[in-house]
């Protein structure tokens, strides 16, 4: 038996680039909303302007650190994806401050697992990049 799809979710079947609207347009639309979201969090964000300063501070450090392209690019690997948790946790906590700006414990809830979510990546880029140093200092 089927189920007919309720008519306020039909949207999310549809096409989402429309037709004429693809390929390079869409790749160079979506770029420049990537820096939009840069450039915001930069500018307004203390967590994602430390993580980019010590992202630029990691990368000349990271050409002595690592011993083989893959360690180099697990070292900035873990850099990237700390940043995307970063900006991912403050879409997160801004659209949780639109849509419920007053304190609300299910929201608290939602936010904490977004900042914990970070915390695990920053377990993980602490984590590479400390076996990354001993290996070096160790191997010399």
């Amino acid at each position: 038996m089927t189920q007919q799809e309720p008519a306020e979710y039909k949207h999310l079947r549809e096409q989402s680039a429309l037709p004429g609207k693809g390929g390079l347009a869409r790749i160079g639309r979506a770029f420049a909303n990537t820096l939009g979201g840069f450039r915001e969090g930069l500018a307004t964000e203390a967590a994602i302007k430390q993580e980019a300063a010590l992202t630029l501070f990691a990368l000349p450090v990271s050409f002595f650190v690592a011993d083989s392209a893959w360690m180099w690019i697990a070292l900035m690997g873990s850099l990237v994806l700390l940043l995307a948790a970063e900006l991912l946790n403050t879409a997160i906590e801004r659209l949780c401050n639109h849509l419920h700006p007053e304190k609300h414990e299910a929201i608290k809830v939602t936010k904490d697992l977004a900042s914990a979510g970070v915390f695990c990546v920053i377990v993980l880029t602490a984590m590479i990049w400390i076996v990354a140093v001993v290996v070096r200092v160790w191997a010399g």
